[in-house]
């Protein structure tokens, strides 16, 4: 909406205060500054608010606003004066405003900042988390037009009000004065009010999945009367699952004496249905969805499920239309799966929805998948289905316009019937939040991503989102530091899932290795090698073993303390007639079944070669359908969350405490190790182990990769369990208000909105602050320059080229090191000169050596997508040439600064590879965790190059540093609660 010129002119409209947001309730609603237009909006709201909601706003009878009320609470100045409403369908539903005020309490403008705030929410729609939404909202306002503090005066017996207050986390002082509670609210951001603000967005935003997931009516709007058109395909396959509610058929083309369709009523509009209708799936042409959305948000629909296709991934126009598909659901309340969606599944016995083009609802298991693409879906579904796992939830999003992986991610976290999360995207548009979401969700149960469109440098058809300019490894990297278990292909994923669904997880590395065949026990051996597990030598049964062998076998491996895994590897066996037995899989699958029939907490998987029945006998025999008590309980959230803003750790190279747990989150024994071992704290309550579906693989390097994720996820579980922490010390040599002055003045200077790169002596000063020493280097234009530079530094000394196509390439010449005195370095101005041309080119300076060490590099950037990413490797060839850097997000701990040096490949040299001494590695995790704090603090340094960091057995020293300064790129995982707007 756009402002009247009776508004303030100075101060246009702030559409970007505008945001849509998720109420307590899984529904939807706008928030949006109050304009003059809104004279009739707001007295037609207020005339629906109860008598006692408006004595409590005004703290006496006030049965109507007079005209002079209503031009004060639609004209602002959107500085000093500003109101906020939430809109549903147009209407208000709830209001805000403040005034900025002077200490007595007095109308004022800047610079007081302190403001009195009142709300008012229509007694319809209380309960619904309204005031608390609004709350976030005009705090962030007030925070950006320079509001330190709230003050409000609340009656005693308005309790709802209070608690509000009370519950925002915020700092608040509270007081009773002439009959009513003075309250004052500091708006500075607390951990408590972004703990309280993420944890209302985790229930809002799960409970409209679970709303479109569970509902207690469907309406299929274009169900046809003819065969196979796709509305009613999907009204049959939803009746074919045995939907437990009311379904319908509709259709503006039915005839008027039409009154069902496939036994279910049939209906021309939802206007002729005589009761609300909790979810419809449209299924019309593009061009007839505006209408039908309408119908539904005039008749009370909560959410929609959007099969049409012909929307952004046809262009920019479809575009368009996608974006206004979604502007138009949400103004009635309503979220969208899609459009171009596949449709959506739940098994649960409760509920019996398959609202999909799957022509089969899949078994009722643990497992809950959500798909960007259709296609992949299908496959999923097809690959699951055929391997006999089930599924408690399935989505498939399409073009993702509105609910995406992120809101999967909240449902599955608290959803008792999901052990498991399996995402296929394409894209993710608010990768911050996914990653905080996902760090949170792994905390208590194992989330398994697939990321298509990885090396195309495009965003797939249909989705608008940040373009990250970080390489694949190094969002894969991430992804692993918040505890996903990323894999490669859909095959892997179904692989990973199926095992960590229906097995314990591992206490460690050791696998035992039992087989028929020593052939296929080699091959695993070896996959195992590969996969950085430790596999004990393949115990060999011969092919004669019988079932009765292999059920022995296994169940000494599962009581060996010395093994935390077990893969048995069979083919067919030799019967008494000498003959293969090539069929008879039952006979083996009960053997097996009945080897860990006693509650193993060891994973068990099985590689099989033509054994015919045998994967379908172990679905059969023991399946992820069987239900699982499980609650997360409030305390478990708390932990989870903890986990999800403090821990950044995966790695399965550093020594870690050996817990572990069994299935998704029970403690098992923990293997022997020099720390002590720690229960998994962040993980629900779960009853005690049972017989978990064992999977069956038709090749061992398949069996063992998906082992191997499921090691490395049962180790981050553990070190998850112990958050690291950014060590006290850092805050006593750092000056962050110094740094702060530096960055505005360098960036006043500044006019052009990309920033600059600062000097040498500029980075020097600014790293200073937060006390990393930069060696300083002297210009030597000329050999008599160059003398008198290390006369002043000191001998020995290097001369280096710092001329750009020529800054760290050693190789090239550019580098003369250990100049012991004047005559060395006079010749050595000269070779430079003489092979790389004139020192006007070549930028040449003079600076003190180092001690001798290893040279590194470690660097910081703000990637516009993923955020800050703190960077290490060694220099040159091993990170420049085969990539082996490390990565891990920013604010860094001092677990994640240890687990960087050490993850990358080349990490031995730090630590006295072939004899050499071993260098200073504390020293180096103390510079990361410096330079993780500056760009932490300071949003304005974009990118941070040291290089190289010489590390030597005691200290280190930094001999160059790049540092570029730009505007803060803008954050979408900061601030009040909204909804992305694709």
């Amino acid at each position: 909406m756009e402002p009247t010129p009776e508004q303030s002119p100075h101060h246009a409209y702030p559409d970007h205060w505008e945001a849509d947001v998720v109420l307590r309730d899984g529904g939807t609603a706008r928030i949006r500054p109050i304009t003059t237009d809104d004279a009739e909006r707001l007295v037609s709201f207020y005339e629906q608010v109860s008598d006692e909601s408006k004595y409590y706003r005004f703290f006496a009878p006030y049965p109507r606003l007079s005209d002079r009320d209503v031009h004060r609470f639609t004209h602002h100045d959107y500085v000093d004066r500003v109101g906020l409403a939430v809109t549903i369908g147009g209407e208000f539903i709830g209001t805000v405003r403040y005034d900025r005020i002077d200490d007595t309490g007095r109308p004022a403008s800047a610079p007081a900042d302190e403001a009195e705030v009142a709300f008012l929410v229509q007694d319809a729609h209380q309960g619904r988390g309204v005031a608390s939404a609004l709350l976030e909202h005009i705090a962030a306002v007030a925070r950006e037009r320079g509001i330190r503090r709230f003050a409000a005066e609340v009656l005693p017996a308005n309790n709802k009000m209070i608690k509000v207050f009370r519950d925002g986390g915020y700092t608040q002082r509270r007081s009773f004065e002439d009959g009513s509670v003075h309250l004052t609210l500091d708006l500075e951001p607390t951990e408590k009010s972004l703990a309280v603000q993420r944890g209302r967005e985790q229930r809002a935003e799960a409970r409209s999945v679970q709303r479109l997931l569970a509902p207690g009516s469907v309406a299929v709007i274009g169900a046809g009367r003819n065969h196979g058109g796709v509305g009613r395909t999907v009204l049959r396959n939803l009746l074919a699952a045995g939907f437990t509610g009311r379904a319908y058929a509709v259709n503006r083309a039915f005839d008027e004496g039409l009154a069902t369709l496939d036994g279910v009523p049939a209906h021309r509009s939802l206007g002729e249905i005589d009761e609300q209708v909790d979810l419809a799936v449209i299924a019309v042409p593009a061009h007839r969805v505006p209408e039908a959305v309408a119908d539904c948000g005039e008749h009370g629909v909560q959410g929609l499920v959007v099969l049409s296709a012909g929307y952004a991934e046809r262009g920019a126009d479809g575009r368009e239309l996608q974006r206004e598909l979604v502007r138009q659901a949400r103004s009635y309340g309503m979220r969208i799966i899609g459009p171009n969606a596949f449709g959506i599944i739940n098994t649960a016995e409760s509920v019996r929805l398959n609202a999909s083009l799957a022509p089969e609802s899949p078994a009722r298991g643990r497992i809950g998948l959500f798909t960007q693409s259709g296609a992949i879906g299908i496959a999923l579904l097809s690959g699951l289905h055929r391997r006999g796992a089930g599924l408690s939830s399935f989505i498939s999003a399409g073009n993702r316009a509105d609910v995406s992986g992120n809101d999967f991610l909240q449902y599955s976290f608290e959803d008792p019937d999901t052990d498991v999360a399996l995402l296929y995207l394409e894209s993710l548009g608010n990768p911050r939040k996914f990653t905080r979401l996902a760090r949170r969700t792994a905390a208590v149960k194992p989330v398994v991503v697939v990321k298509g469109a990885r090396h195309s440098g495009s965003t797939p058809p249909g989705h608008a989102v940040p373009v990250s300019r970080i390489p694949d490894a190094t969002v894969s990297a991430l992804m692993r530091q918040a505890g996903v278990i990323r894999v490669d292909t859909v095959t892997e994923m179904v692989d990973a899932g199926l095992l960590l669904a229906g097995q314990p997880l591992p206490a460690g590395p050791r696998v035992a290795i039992l087989g028929n065949s020593e052939s296929l026990g080699l091959l695993t051996y070896d996959a195992c090698l590969a996969e950085g597990l430790r596999p004990r030598p393949p115990i060999d049964l011969t092919t004669a073993a019988s079932p009765q062998d292999f059920r022995d076998a296994l169940a000494e491996a599962l009581a060996d303390g010395t093994c935390d895994a077990v893969i048995v590897t069979a083919i067919p066996w030799v019967g008494e007639n000498g003959e293969a037995e090539t069929g008879d899989g039952q006979v083996l699958a009960k053997a097996l079944t009945r080897a860990v029939a006693g509650g193993s907490a060891k994973p068990v998987a099985v590689v099989h070669v033509e054994i015919g029945g045998l994967a379908e006998a172990l679905a059969a025999a023991s399946s992820t359908a069987a239900p699982r008590p499980r609650t997360v309980t409030s305390a478990a959230r708390t932990r989870a969350a903890t986990t999800a803003t403090t821990t950044q750790t995966t790695t399965t190279g550093t020594p870690a405490a050996q817990a572990t747990t069994t299935g998704t989150g029970t403690p098992a024994a923990p293997e022997a190790t020099t720390a002590p071992a720690t229960p998994d704290a962040t993980t629900a309550p779960e009853a005690a182990p049972r017989p978990g579906r064992i999977p069956a693989y038709p090749a061992a390097e398949r069996a063992v990769r998906a082992l191997a994720e499921a090691v490395k996820y049962a180790q981050w579980r553990r070190q998850a369990a112990v958050p690291g922490k950014v060590p006290e010390f850092l805050d006593d040599t750092i000056d962050e208000a110094g740094a702060a002055a530096l960055i505005e003045a360098q960036l006043s200077t500044a006019p052009d909105p990309r920033g600059r790169p600062l000097t040498h002596d500029e980075a020097r000063e600014l790293l200073g602050r937060y006390g990393v020493d930069v060696r300083p280097t002297l210009p030597a234009p000329d050999p008599e320059a160059a003398v008198d530079a290390a006369a002043r530094l000191g001998y020995p000394v290097a001369l280096k080229t710092t001329a750009p196509h020529l800054r760290h390439r050693a190789d090239l010449g550019g580098v003369r090191l250990d100049l012991a005195d004047e005559e060395a370095l006079r010749r050595a101005c000269g070779d430079l000169t003489d092979l790389l041309g004139k020192p006007a080119e070549l930028l040449p300076v003079v600076q003190a050596m180092a001690p001798r060490g290893v040279d590194t590099v470690v660097r910081a950037s703000i990637d516009a997508a993923a955020g800050a990413v703190l960077s290490f490797g060694l220099a040159g060839a091993p990170s420049e040439l085969l990539g082996d850097t490390a990565h891990r997000l920013v604010p860094a701990t001092d677990r994640d600064a240890a687990e960087l040096i050490r993850s990358i490949r080349a990490a031995p040299v730090l630590f006295g590879w072939r004899g050499s001494a071993p260098v200073d590695t504390a020293a180096l995790e103390e510079l990361l965790l410096r330079l993780s704090r500056l760009v932490d603090d300071h949003p304005e340094v974009v990118s941070v190059a040291l290089e190289p960091v010489v590390v030597a057995p005691q200290g280190l020293t930094v001999l160059g540093a790049s540092v570029r300064l730009a505007p803060p790129p803008a954050r979408n995982d900061l601030g009040p609660r909204r909804l992305p707007n694709y």
